[in-house]
């Protein structure tokens, strides 16, 4: 009889531990979501010496374009420079990130023009565009976005803010038309990278 109150007992106790840890695994996979969650949208703040590693002083416009290019500021200095006014980056939960008053770049457009996408034909559209930084970000575009939509007229890859060179490398990506600006604000460009969809 005590052998079996004793078994009974031990029984008890591992299945509340059983529980309490199953409840604190589901504890901890909450918290964790909601670190998640919130992480999602912050960026990890860089040193400037680590800021510094991740800077190009010249991009690369690659895949499948006739004329690859590597562009620097001075190259864009010399195509058809556009000044935009009062720019916001809004990240995706809607907070303003930066809010520049003028900027100077170049159209993405003009960009892939001066490359000329590897078009078999008129009908042959069924492209996208990689816009690449250094620490692997990456944004898309489509080609019917880029050359048939407003998108066209409101893609740039900038190389002055507010009068002074771009801080987090010397090019970025911007869409001014963007709901929310911040997902395809590429800092530290790299590459813009054209691929035909298979």
């Amino acid at each position: 009889m005590k052998t079996q109150n004793y078994i009974l007992i031990l029984l008890i106790a591992f299945s509340c531990t059983m529980c309490n840890s199953s409840k604190k695994e589901k504890e901890d996979a909450v918290a964790s979501e909601k670190v998640s969650k919130v992480d999602n949208d912050k960026h990890p703040v860089l040193t400037p010496e680590d800021s510094l590693k991740l800077v190009n002083h010249q991009i690369e416009v690659k895949g499948e374009v006739e004329f690859p290019l590597q562009l620097t500021v001075d190259s864009l200095r010399k195509m058809k420079v556009v000044t935009i006014n009062d720019f916001k980056v809004v990240c995706q939960s809607g907070e303003v990130k930066k809010d520049d008053k003028t900027c100077k770049g170049v159209l993405l457009r003009d960009i892939l023009e001066k490359a000329k996408i590897k078009q078999s034909g008129h009908k042959d559209r069924n492209f996208y565009i990689v816009a690449r930084a250094s620490d692997g970000y990456m944004a898309t575009f489509s080609w019917a976005e880029i050359f048939n939509n407003p998108t066209g007229e409101n893609a740039y890859v900038l190389f002055e803010e507010n009068g002074k060179p771009v801080k987090n490398g010397e090019m970025i990506t911007i869409c001014k038309n963007d709901i929310k600006t911040g997902p395809r604000h590429v800092s530290w460009l790299k590459s813009i990278e054209v691929y035909k969809v298979k």
